[in-house]
């Protein structure tokens, strides 16, 4: 993509997605995703009833008198985005394509850190770690991470969610919220890599979707292409015993992820690509609230 071009794509969805975090988003994710560590803040003196754990022995052996430590939430967070840059992403039937929704929700939750003053990092997976963007504060960060959303390219067209889920455990050492940002397309298992990345931190995964993959129109013969594997298959939409296939896969692939999601301890939100992905980061606000 030119550079010229790319600016005015960046300054778009910069002025779109920034007033969003700012005027609709501020409170909800403040009070949806707190910090999870605690810091030292001060010692006191031992009151009757306080947790003897507590105690600051050296401090208390200095004064001859029982002090304890005194410990507060750690507001800050930090944030990182799992971002699939497969070829799925580029399936879209009706107004935007995924990678589309992909780019604006996380453009919008990379605002939202930053007016919280968070740090936020991304990681681009495919079936290999794409690329690695480490987390830190700053409008400049975000406008970077935004054209990273917008013109990478990646060198991979497969998807492995257990993969990058394994990178990002290794990766980030501190307690952190992160967002999978995903169709969720994967033919392997990652409930195993899933369950241990959030016993440390706190995950949330946002599946967006196309409605032509969840039912196929009556529209004849048509040919139609894998875009992870490049297979091509003909396909006779008129038959109804294959359109009600077709949706019964859907709703069961569906259930499945909600049961890996649930046995994981970890929240789902799912949207298509004619949804008004406002309205879904708004449910995740509020069920988390």
């Amino acid at each position: 993509m030119e550079t010229s071009e790319l600016i005015k794509k960046v300054r778009k969805i910069e002025i779109k997605t920034r007033g969003l975090s700012k005027n609709i988003f501020a409170g909800e994710y403040h009070s949806a995703f707190k910090g999870r560590g605690m810091t030292f803040a001060e010692v006191r003196e031992y009151q009757y009833g306080d947790d003897i754990r507590s105690i600051d022995w050296n401090v208390t052996a200095r004064f001859g008198h029982p002090y304890l430590k005194v410990f507060e939430e750690e507001r800050e967070l930090t944030v990182v985005l799992l971002i699939d840059v497969s070829g799925s992403r580029e399936f879209g039937t009706v107004s935007q394509l995924k990678k589309d929704i992909f780019t604006e929700v996380a453009a919008t939750l990379a605002f939202s850190t930053i007016q919280n003053n968070d740090k936020i990092g991304v990681i681009f997976f495919s079936d290999k770690i794409e690329k690695f963007i480490p987390p830190k504060k700053g409008k400049k960060h975000v406008l970077h991470i935004i054209r990273e959303l917008i013109d990478f390219e990646p060198k991979s067209y497969k998807t492995d969610i257990a993969g990058a889920l394994r990178y990002f455990t290794n990766a980030i050492k501190k307690s952190s919220t992160a967002f999978i940002i995903s169709d969720l397309i994967d033919n392997n298992n990652f409930e195993k890599e899933l369950t241990i990345a959030s016993r440390k931190h706190d995950v949330v995964a946002l599946q967006v979707y196309d409605i032509r993959e969840t039912e196929l129109p009556d529209v004849g013969l048509v040919k139609l292409k894998d875009a992870e594997s490049g297979e091509r298959i003909w396909v006779d939409t008129s038959d109804k015993r294959l359109r009600t296939s077709y949706k019964h896969a859907w709703g069961q692939g569906q259930l499945t992820l909600q049961k890996t999601f649930t046995k994981s301890g970890v929240d789902l939100v799912s949207m298509s690509t004619s949804d008004d992905y406002v309205k879904a980061l708004m449910k995740l606000f509020k069920m988390r609230a």
